[in-house]
């Protein structure tokens, strides 16, 4: 069950630095974290800054792993391995009621 508050679909960009475990550990905790509280309603971007630096330069990303949530609006960054499942739900705006799914 999707726990947004509306029907929009997210669209969230994964800035990360090449294939480092930091940033593969960013992308799983993304994708488990988005199958688990928003079903079919995302849409995921990585961009690798190392191979489109002009993309991170213009988005003005300086730390990775970075999340850009660009929709629904606001638009907000969440930096870090996306680890902290409560934090990255508050700042996707998504409810959550249910337990670390890390952990499960």
């Amino acid at each position: 069950m999707c726990k947004c508050h509306s029907s929009k679909k997210y669209v969230l960009k994964l800035y990360v630095t090449g294939d480092t475990p930091r940033s593969n550990k960013a992308i799983s905790n993304l994708n488990q974290l988005c199958q688990a509280n928003l079903e079919n309603q995302f849409k995921i971007i990585i961009i690798d800054v190392l191979k489109q630096p002009d993309i991170a330069e213009k988005e003005k990303i300086i730390v990775t792993p970075t999340l850009v949530k660009e929709s629904p609006l606001p638009q907000m960054r969440i930096i870090g391995d996306l680890s902290d499942v409560e934090t990255v739900l508050m700042g996707l705006g998504i409810d959550s009621n249910k337990h670390d799914i890390f952990n499960e």
